[in-house]
């Protein structure tokens, strides 16, 4: 990769950051006259830690990365935008994707002024690597990977993805937001091997907590410095941080969880595969499923009257056709499945 300093935007670099009150003080025991804070209504009076550390080391203990390593954030679209923030120059600088995949990150360059520029998936729903590679210039900063991709469903190929990380003079993003869901294994083993290595996980899929918003940005001391230099001071709230703790606790429900989910998608997809309504449904290494009807966008509206609520993608390139369906409980997937029968019978009758 190009030398750290050299992608990092000057005047980021040269920015005095912010010191909010609990960067100078880090202790917790004490009579706080510093911040501002109403005296009353602990603990929700006081400002939370900014660099969320009881979290953090309870993350490194789970993920068995290096504390240093964690950027924690409002989802993980907040370090995808921080990144964006940090190392491209509006108007200047590029970042390369693949298409189709997760549209936040074109989102973020665009309000950030960043050219995106896009690779066509293969028909196997994989990167054209050379193609990406060929794409990138002088000014492309990051490349934005998903895997397992949404909203193909599938875990791009592991040898691909480590060609990209080696050749790619920027900075890999990888966004592993379904890791869980999937056969292959994580990458955050390999932060010490790959310096330009990103990888964007999240506590909204597989730990069942969406709600509380929080993301984290897995990469070496360095880069993480910076996200931390630009965040916004006291970016996770404190029940975002307690919630966490608690829940890092209950990594067996967790696994249990994502146990069942599995359980659930092979069952959905078999009895899915029986009505004559549905023409493919694509390999998933996530917590939903890509299934191909041949009048999506109908179905799509029949279900929406039901209150079934799906994501129709059949306007998506190489997504034609699909709608994306989240795995529901068993008794959810069990209304889905009647409720396809019920459109079934009054289409064909």
């Amino acid at each position: 990769m190009t030398e750290l300093n050299t992608l990092i935007r000057e005047n980021i670099r040269l920015l005095v950051p912010y010191s909010s009150a609990r960067d100078e003080y880090k202790g917790e025991e004490a009579v706080f006259l510093d911040a501002n804070e109403n005296p009353h209504n602990s603990p929700f009076n006081r400002y939370p830690d900014p660099l969320q550390m009881r979290l953090k080391k309870k993350i490194a203990a789970v993920k068995n990365v290096p504390v240093e390593s964690i950027f924690l954030g409002n989802g993980s679209d907040e370090a995808i935008d921080l990144l964006i923030r940090a190392f491209c120059e509006p108007g200047r600088d590029n970042i390369i994707s693949i298409r189709p995949t997760y549209g936040m990150y074109k989102v973020c360059a665009d309000i950030s002024n960043v050219e995106f520029r896009e690779v066509l998936l293969n028909h196997d729903h994989q990167p054209d690597t050379e193609a990406m590679l060929r794409l990138a210039d002088s000014n492309s900063k990051l490349m934005f990977l998903c895997s397992p991709n949404n909203p193909t469903s599938n875990s791009l190929n592991r040898s691909d993805i480590l060609l990209l990380i080696s050749r790619f003079k920027g900075l890999v993003i990888l966004d592993e937001a379904y890791i869980d869901f999937s056969k292959e294994s994580s990458l955050s083993g390999e932060l010490e091997k790959y310096p330009n290595l990103v990888i964007l996980q999240t506590f909204s899929k597989a730990w069942g907590m969406a709600g509380i918003r929080l993301g984290m940005a897995l990469a070496s001391g360095e880069i993480i410095g910076i996200l931390n230099h630009i965040k916004y001071p006291y970016n996770v709230n404190i029940l975002t941080q307690r919630k966490a703790l608690e829940q890092l606790n209950e990594t067996r429900e967790k696994d249990r969880w994502v146990t069942l989910i599995l359980e659930q998608r092979g069952l959905l997809q078999k009895e899915l595969l029986k009505i004559s309504l549905v023409k493919d449904i694509l390999p998933s290494d996530a917590n939903f499923l890509m299934v191909r009807f041949d009048h999506p966008g109908d179905i799509f509206s029949y279900l929406i009257g039901k209150k079934i609520i799906v994501r129709n993608r059949s306007k998506m390139p190489l997504c034609e056709g699909y709608l994306r369906i989240t795995i529901g409980t068993e008794e959810e997937n069990s209304l889905l499945i009647s409720t396809l029968h019920e459109y079934e019978k009054s289409t064909f009758h």
